[in-house]
């Protein structure tokens, strides 16, 4: 679902896969895409033909963030006031709704809707099922702080929430109950929407029209999460917790993260601050940004940040994407090793199956014998011997093995070379490598692990021996 939903994942089947690196744990990940023509407006859907042609999203993405780079601020901005003003149309006309089914007459109903909301404020946008992971309160954690954001008189923001709870929910209801109380104070009532019954058609409105979308689950709980992928094509921007599809997406220029990419649980001490980087972020970055025009009255820094969002983003996170990265890096491998397999009589599938059943009756038969190492110039020289007992040493790999230095870095991971059989000792040859020397000798290990070209280490064979060098 997202690359950080697969570093999860391996943690949590580590322990079927014992004694291997949890980056070696064969547990991969797609991320998440949108169906892009299902979730853009009118408005953008005409400027992305205009820019890229018609039914883009059918076919080949190359060349089309290129394109979509040209486009000039005046039409970026012009996409981003019609959609705004699309969605202020939908609140109005929903709220109008709302008022008549509670008995208010027609043109009362529409007369109290008219001054609900402005086309020209700056539009923030929070809408999914409230959960308390999901944190959708956490914008009120200083009420007083986020009403004087709102109501600013030189520099306004609106908000348009949606969502809801499961009926067994009650810390869910909870919250939604919260936010219609802050919601019932004079000075916030102008600024604040609260859409009921939340459902894809809402969330199609929402996602279209605001300005600025905002994402603040508690890290690492966010699988994926799609909502802020809805916002792209529509020229929206995201503010969103360093989780899910954003941990990858995000980059400076392209929208605004909270956190510091770290799990900090339930801390209440946390998600005060986090709550503090969201007030400064919009005080200092988000509103001064958006309300800072040019001669022409367009936001050059927003419009470009709306384009570059557009561009790098919206064709990778979208199911055009996705679905050939299903195709191409597991449905269609995976078919051809079936198709493989079951050839010639199934005889791949045969020599597999054998090969297996040989490691599990005959894994205790291998021993690793100590290390010898050799200081050399710029690199250490590490022999060992290896009992191999029943096992053939063609299904094999023996390995030098070391832990990435940080996060930053991948292991080191070098294939030892076999030489000559080891006097007196049945099926015992010595292996070789060199490795840097720039890190400690206790920092390298050998490892012998299964060695099959038709099958899939360590999903199909997870045997694995340990000696560390140090």
């Amino acid at each position: 679902m997202s690359r950080l939903h697969g570093e999860v994942s391996r943690r949590i089947f580590g322990p079927l896969f014992p004694g291997w690196p949890i980056a070696e744990v064969p547990v991969g990940y797609v991320t998440n895409g949108v169906h892009v023509p299902t979730w853009d407006s009118a408005a953008s859907d005409a400027l992305w033909t205009k820019a890229v042609g018609k039914q883009p999203w059918m076919g080949d993405l190359r060349g089309m963030s290129e394109r979509i780079s040209q486009i000039p601020d005046e039409e970026i901005w012009q996409l981003r006031a019609d959609n705004r003003a699309a969605l202020v149309k939908y609140v109005r006309e929903r709220y109008a709704r709302e008022l008549r089914l509670h008995g208010l007459a027609g043109d009362e109903a529409v007369e109290q809707s008219r001054h609900l909301g402005d086309p020209n404020v700056l539009t923030l946008g929070f809408a999914r099922r409230f959960a308390t992971y999901k944190r959708p309160t956490l914008l009120l954690a200083d009420p007083e702080r986020f009403a004087r954001i709102l109501t600013s008189p030189q520099r306004p923001v609106q908000m348009v929430v949606a969502g809801k709870a499961h009926p067994a929910d009650e810390p869910g209801k909870a919250m939604v109950r919260q936010w219609l109380k802050f919601m019932e104070r004079p000075d916030v009532r102008p600024h604040i929407v609260f859409v009921p019954d939340y459902n894809i058609n809402v969330a199609e409105q929402l996602t279209q029209g605001v300005d600025v979308w905002i994402n603040n689950p508690r890290r690492p709980w966010e699988a994926s999460g799609t909502s802020g992928m809805k916002v792209l094509v529509n020229g929206g921007l995201n503010l969103s917790e360093l989780d899910g599809w954003w941990a990858e997406a995000y980059e400076p220029g392209l929208g605004w993260a909270i956190g510091d990419g770290q799990g900090h649980g339930s801390d209440p001490e946390w998600d005060r601050h986090e709550a503090e980087q969201v007030y400064d972020l919009l005080e200092n970055e988000i509103v001064p940004t958006f309300y800072q025009r040019n001669e022409r009255g367009v936001p050059e820094k927003w419009t470009g940040m709306v384009r570059s969002s557009m561009a790098k983003l919206t064709p990778y996170f979208s199911t055009n994407r996705m679905v050939r990265e299903y195709v191409e890096t597991y449905y269609r491998p995976l078919a051809e090793v079936y198709e493989g397999r079951v050839a010639r009589d199934q005889a791949v599938g045969a020599q597999v199956f054998g090969w297996r059943h040989n490691l599990k009756t005959f894994w205790n038969t291998v021993h690793i014998g100590d290390a010898d190492i050799e200081l050399r110039d710029d690199h250490y020289l590490i022999k060992v011997s290896v009992l191999l007992g029943e096992v053939p040493p063609e299904d094999v790999r023996v390995e030098v093995y070391a832990e990435p230095e940080d996060a930053t870095k991948a292991a080191f991971c070098k294939t030892m070379e076999r030489h000559g059989e080891l006097i007196g000792a049945a099926n015992c040859f010595i292996f070789a490598a060199t490795a840097p020397n720039h890190r400690p000798l206790r920092d390298y290990s050998v490892r012998v692990i299964p060695s099959n070209p038709n099958a899939a280490v360590p999903l199909e064979a997870r045997q694995i021996l340990w000696k560390n060098c140090g």
